[in-house]
């Protein structure tokens, strides 16, 4: 009878089947979804904290802030700022493109312990990139007013990558934190 606890045994069947150990995983989640009419763009998915719909009705408008704010929403019980993306980046409002049948959702993200719900028409997929093969943004093959905004891209199909640090600190953003808090209290 054989032991299977017996180390011999079990060391030298090991050997014989050669394994190699596992390489790890080196590629990214990252979520698409759409930005203008035909555009699509990447966020890593560890900068997200929650996609949540947002019911236009129950969002609060804020006089003389900068036409890509949304407006304050709730989000576990504290304000969220609201920001249109696709205006930010220099694509027609949302509500312009028509593509808000349904409510739109907010991409909730934080950095620095702040909150921003960046707004878009819906989230599409999941996917698995390489960042390492991420390249540089150039001129001209995004528009000149996403390139702040964007990491990089991915060769091929794969597509841009936002930096959410870039968008949450745009300097749009600078005259109107003073004061302000974009995550809750002040």
């Amino acid at each position: 009878m054989l032991n299977s606890l017996d180390p011999v045994v079990t060391q030298t069947n090991l050997d014989l089947l050669n394994l190699d150990p596992l390489t790890p995983e080196t590629r990214v989640r990252l979520l698409r979804f759409p930005l203008g009419k035909k555009d699509s763009v990447l966020l890593p998915l560890e900068q997200i904290t929650e996609i949540i719909r947002v019911n236009v009705p129950d969002v609060l408008l804020v006089p003389e802030m900068p036409s890509c704010i949304v407006g304050i929403g709730n989000w576990r019980d504290e304000m969220l700022w609201l920001v249109d993306l696709n205006q930010l980046v220099g694509y027609p409002p949302l509500l312009e493109l028509g593509q808000v049948s349904v409510s739109p959702v907010a991409i909730v993200v934080q950095v620095n312990d702040q909150s921003v719900g960046l707004v878009v028409s819906q989230v599409n997929d999941i996917e698995l990139h390489e960042l390492e093969q991420l390249q540089p943004p150039t001129p001209g093959l995004f528009p000149q007013s996403l390139l702040p905004f964007l990491l990089g891209y991915i060769p091929g199909d794969g597509g841009a990558v936002l930096d959410v640090t870039a968008i949450t600190q745009c300097p749009l953003w600078q005259t109107h934190q003073r004061g302000e808090s974009w995550g809750g209290e002040s």
